[in-house]
């Protein structure tokens, strides 16, 4: 049975290609380690000569000289602990700050089926709080334990030249203690893991409930999510509580043995001593690197806890590392788009699943064609495959049979960068981020100048309220645009889309969340938006409809009809059923 799973023998290679770029320091580190610990470990012949040659002797010249040697050791010793911890310290620092960066860079660019299947709560607690406890292990744990096995080792050491009789008491207690820490060792490192899943669930639950405040108290179900957060914290306690007391067996068996050893190692001394077998000073060396060998011991004994902790959470961060996008650029055969697409859009025999709903078609077989600046409005029942279409045209999934094509290149040839830089999307629930108005606006264009800026919030008619807001432009607004209404909200991703300028418009109900006047100065500045572009739009508003060059008519994932307003009214059922229900005007046109 191998020493390492194939999960820990991953992590072991993660944590090797961080710390390569700083092989330097860690050398120094290194050095510095070893420096403290054969200076530590002299202190006992220090404590030899001190006690053979100063008091035994009475000779104050040899007590001058034995006190000043053990000076000059105590101050190597304070110089070598300073560089070794800032060495350390800045070693752990700067491995989190880069695992973090390669962690979020890696997770940006998966596609979205990947937070299908997990939940971006518990990926947020794997890229804080397990590194996190990397750092503390790298900037300190991981010192301490390199530190104590060189004491360890270099004490056990010292104690047979010292006196080779009185260490082989202590020798042949190791297996007695070497047994408990294999033995328990094992059961920390599992529910190490258990423990790192159950921290990850409480901060997801957190998340998930605060992200969603108001839903929760305008139904008042507090109360529940108090119970069900506190059964969550239990879950989290209880695992701790099994790992803390694996550790604490782990650390109290291991003093047991070590000190008793040391005990019977210090009754057969006394005994030499008296005897006059060995000097006192032989016998205060051999007590101080026993003394040494057994804080040693247990020191080892505490931190493996630790360490087996840190290689749970450096399995969770490259079980995330090793996950892999199944939207790449072609391995060969890559196409390239010119700087301005034509905006042609054809769907040829598309069917597509969803990977967590693989049995039920969400697109089934549609055939469509979509000229270069024209604009088609997208119209079905709730979950009939129209938002997946837009999903599709951008990439964010590739379908399992049949090919889209943008002026012409099947998408699955070209890098999703590329394509994307052809879109402008403006969804159904705006996507804000947490920073200033005008960064929101830019988000598509990072190097848009104010003007621009400016001249695009006017056009989607929300250059008015942002004036209005209290630093205009620079004011900063909570997380998803909490304080704006929906229509505001709308307006500002409508500014975004604007400022792009892509040749294609996706429009997923862009105008679903404005109040009445809103909608109005968005309907009157649609076409002149539209003019030129390839325009898709998912619409249930009566004006976008008539807006359009041509209608789709989409059922199960299934193009049922195509045409115009007051042809579709007429030839098909489905969309006049949809006219009537939701526009209240078939009957009229």
């Amino acid at each position: 049975m191998p020493l390492l799973s194939s999960r820990q023998r991953n992590a072991l290679r993660l944590a090797r290609s961080f710390l390569a770029p700083y092989r330097w320091r860690a050398l120094g580190a290194l050095v510095a380690l070893l420096f403290t610990a054969a200076i530590t470990l002299s202190l006992g012949q220090g404590i030899r000569m001190l006690v053979d040659q100063g008091f035994v002797t009475q000779s104050v010249h040899l007590l001058d000289r034995a006190i000043g040697v053990f000076f000059v050791l105590v101050a190597g010793l304070a110089v070598g602990t300073f560089v070794r911890f800032y060495l350390v310290s800045w070693i752990g620092e700067r491995f989190v700050a880069d695992i973090r960066q390669r962690v979020f860079d890696h997770l940006i660019e998966l596609h979205p089926g990947f937070y299908e299947n997990n939940r971006a709560s518990e990926i947020q607690s794997r890229l804080t709080a397990d590194t996190t406890l990397l750092q503390t292990v790298i900037g300190s744990s991981l010192s301490m334990a390199l530190r104590n096995t060189l004491m360890l080792i270099g004490g056990v050491g010292l104690m047979f030249v010292t006196n080779a009789k009185l260490t082989s008491i202590v020798v042949a207690s190791l297996p007695l203690v070497i047994a408990p820490i294999l033995l328990f060792g094992r059961r920390v490192r599992s529910l190490s893991r258990l423990s790192q899943d159950r921290v990850a669930d409480v901060g997801s639950y957190v998340g998930e409930t605060l992200g969603q405040i108001k839903t929760v108290q305008a139904y008042n179900h507090q109360a529940q999510d108090r119970q069900r957060f506190g059964a969550t914290v239990e879950q989290a306690f209880d695992t701790a509580r099994r790992r803390i007391t694996q550790r604490s067996w782990l650390v109290s068996v291991v003093i047991l043995l070590v000190l008793g050893a040391v005990g019977v190692m210090l009754w057969v001394g006394g005994m030499d001593v008296i005897a006059g077998r060995i000097t006192a000073g032989e016998l205060a060396a051999f007590v101080f690197y026993s003394l040494i060998v057994g804080m040693a011991f247990g020191t080892l004994s505490e931190v493996i806890g630790e360490l087996q902790r840190a290689a749970g959470a450096a399995e969770r961060i490259a079980e995330l590392l090793q996950a892999r996008s199944d939207i790449q650029p072609p391995a060969c055969g890559l196409a390239k788009l010119p700087e301005r697409v034509g905006g042609s859009i054809e769907l040829e025999g598309v069917r597509f699943a969803y990977p967590s709903r693989p049995g039920q078609w969400a697109i089934d077989g549609i055939d469509l064609r979509v000229e270069a600046g024209e604009t088609l409005a997208l119209v079905g029942p709730s979950g009939a495959g129209k938002s997946t279409l837009f999903d599709l045209l951008l990439r964010f999934y590739d379908p399992q049979q049949g090919l889209i094509r943008i002026d012409g290149q099947p998408i699955a040839l070209l890098d999703p960068a590329d394509l994307r830089r052809s879109f402008a999307l403006v969804s159904q629930n705006p996507a804000l981020f947490f920073s200033s108005v005008e960064e929101n606006i830019r988000y598509g264009r990072p190097d848009a100048t104010d003007a621009e800026v400016e001249a695009a919030a006017r056009a989607a008619h929300a250059h008015e309220f942002i004036l209005r807001l209290p630093q205009g432009y620079r004011t900063h607004l909570g997380e998803s645009g909490v304080g704006l209404s929906g229509g505001q909200r709308q307006r500002l991703a409508i500014a975004r889309a604007l400022l792009v300028d892509a040749p294609i418009l996706l429009l997923d109900e862009a105008t679903s969340a404005l109040d009445a006047e809103s909608e109005h100065l968005i309907q009157q500045a649609l076409p002149g938006l539209m003019s030129g572009r390839t325009t898709l739009v998912i619409a249930h508003r009566l004006a976008t409809v008539l807006n359009a060059d041509r209608i789709a008519v989409i059922e199960h994932g299934r193009l049922v009809a195509l045409g115009r307003h007051a042809e579709l009214v007429v030839d098909s059922p489905l969309y006049a059923r949809l006219a009537e229900l939701q526009f209240g005007q078939a009957q009229d046109l």
